[in-house]
């Protein structure tokens, strides 16, 4: 069941509504605010993971380490919150002056 809203959730974006958030292990996400997710992306999980990124900052293998998402489908949300203006990404490499690694 939770695949069936998954897949609507991920279906129903435009192309044009995601930005180009190429996913590195070590980049941080934090809510600013609280997202408009669509009626189908209202699930317990989404809900979880906004609320999880509420409270404190977490990286994308912590939250794939604990949610069902695909990894495809996590960038995807990621991504949605992103141009939604609801989530920050901060790169940690601008503090310790090295390199962000990509996946």
């Amino acid at each position: 069941m939770l695949t069936l809203t998954l897949r609507g959730l991920f279906g129903g974006w435009r192309k044009d509504d995601a930005v180009s958030l190429r996913p590195a292990p070590d980049l941080i996400f934090r809510m600013k605010s609280w997202p408009r997710l669509p009626e189908d992306g209202r699930t317990a999980e989404i809900y979880r993971l906004v609320s999880v990124m509420s409270s404190q900052p977490v990286n994308r293998q912590w939250l794939l380490a604990r949610c069902s998402l695909t990894p495809k489908q996590l960038d995807k949300l990621l991504n949605h919150l992103v141009a939604d203006g609801a989530l920050e990404v901060i790169d940690p490499a601008r503090f310790t002056g090295r390199q962000a690694t990509a996946n």
